[in-house]
């Protein structure tokens, strides 16, 4: 699907620098995507927020510990 948007004279220059002037559409169709990656992660972020106590965890004590032993209980991890 083909659409007008409009952009400045500096912003077509910027893009013409990074990406040259025959990858413009290109350029743009990249960061339209990485714009809505970037929006449905925060989404999830925000959406995850407040789901995990402030406190009762395992790793409260010692979080150094804990990490430990999590990757000590994976069989795959050499080290």
């Amino acid at each position: 699907m083909r659409m007008h948007i409009e952009l400045d004279n500096a912003i077509i220059g910027e893009i013409d620098v990074i990406a040259g002037p025959h990858r413009r559409s290109a350029f743009v169709r990249e960061a339209v995507l990485e714009a809505i990656e970037r929006h449905r992660r925060t989404r999830h972020l925000r959406g995850a927020a407040g789901l995990l106590r402030d406190s009762e965890h395992q790793w409260d004590d010692d979080p150094a510990a804990w990490v430990s032993r999590q990757r000590g209980g994976d069989p795959r991890r050499v080290g």
